[in-house]
């Protein structure tokens, strides 16, 4: 093990940890409203409007993200449109996943009982009411362990973000192994550097989810 090695590239490990954790800061964010609005949609089946995220879903659920992050960096440009690479990750990572957000939240409305519902709407509550003091906090307990999954898969899914340049943990790591052929060190740091990042968010998303279900179940 070289040691020396592994202390000099410190320095470079973190700024990439934080160009990792800021992009999926972002895609997280941006997933998680999307979802939000998606499962909303479906949720009360709005016409045309249903049919188009059902569309999206599919697509992007069934399509990998190194294709759509092609497609953005690299197709776009055919149409004139030109973007930065951290922007191309932030959409790459939201169009995926909201769909998997999406699906989350609408699980946690349908486990939502329709007698509530009614309930609300004999007391004269909007629709909007209703999601905001009814389905939501409920749904919200139901789809957390889904939602910190998700979180936590989209943070893994920012090792293929190297494909369009960006000197994520990943790419940093592949550049590293490139010059100095120390790939024990090298894919070493690369672990620990996820393991730094994932475990302790695990660990709280976990006692997140313990903690949202006392609250709304008592259990």
């Amino acid at each position: 093990m070289n040691w020396k090695f592994i202390i000099d590239n410190i320095p470079a490990y973190e700024k990439a940890a934080l160009l990792t954790l800021r992009l999926a800061f972002c895609g997280i964010l941006f997933s998680t409203i999307l979802g939000f609005l998606c499962s909303i949609v479906q949720y009360y089946k709005i016409k045309i409007v249903d049919t188009i995220v059902n569309a999206y879903i599919e697509l992007s659920r069934n399509t990998p993200l190194l294709i759509q992050l092609f497609f953005l960096y690299y197709g776009f440009t055919k149409l004139g449109l030109k973007m930065s690479e951290n922007i191309c990750a932030i959409i790459g990572l939201t169009f995926l996943g909201g769909s998997y957000m999406c699906e989350a939240f609408r699980g946690g409305f349908e486990a939502v009982n329709k007698i509530q519902i009614e309930s609300g709407l004999s007391l004269g509550l909007s629709n909007a009411q209703l999601i905001r003091y009814i389905v939501f906090p409920q749904a919200f307990s139901v789809s957390m362990p889904a939602l910190s999954a998700n979180c936590i898969f989209l943070i893994k899914e920012t090792s293929i973000l190297g494909a369009i340049s960006i000197l994520d943990l990943m790419n940093l790591t592949k550049d590293l192994i490139g010059m100095y052929y120390l790939t024990f060190e090298s894919l070493f740091m690369l672990v620990v550097s996820y393991l730094i990042i994932l475990l302790p968010l695990s660990l709280f998303l976990t006692w997140l989810e313990r903690k949202v279900r006392y609250a709304e179940f008592g259990n």
